[in-house]
């Protein structure tokens, strides 16, 4: 079993998405825009950032499931289920600390 890194709760870690995958957010879940609003662009990359907590990173997980598993397009289903799992592995890689 992989260690998992202890975060603060309500501590937000930094994710990172393709353009692709940002469109995918946008275009093609319900995902609330307090989520995807939060998404910056990197000078000079293809490349997305933004800051959740274990709960907002959650949330995401739900918006994106529920459109893999709603739509009819085989390959959106992919996409949407490619990034299911790599969200999965981030958020598996934390585990927030216990409160004394």
């Amino acid at each position: 079993m992989l260690k998992r890194k202890k975060i603060k709760r309500g501590e937000k870690i930094e994710i990172s998405f393709s353009s692709r995958e940002r469109e995918l957010l946008i275009e093609h879940t319900f995902a609330d825009s307090e989520y995807t609003e939060r998404l910056r662009p990197v000078s000079g990359s293809a490349t997305w950032v933004g800051e959740y907590t274990l709960e907002d990173l959650d949330d995401l997980l739900g918006y994106i499931a529920a459109e893999a598993n709603h739509t009819e397009n085989a390959n959106l289903e992919r996409k949407l289920q490619a990034l299911y799992d790599r969200l999965c592995k981030i958020e598996d890689s934390y585990e927030e600390e216990e409160l004394e």
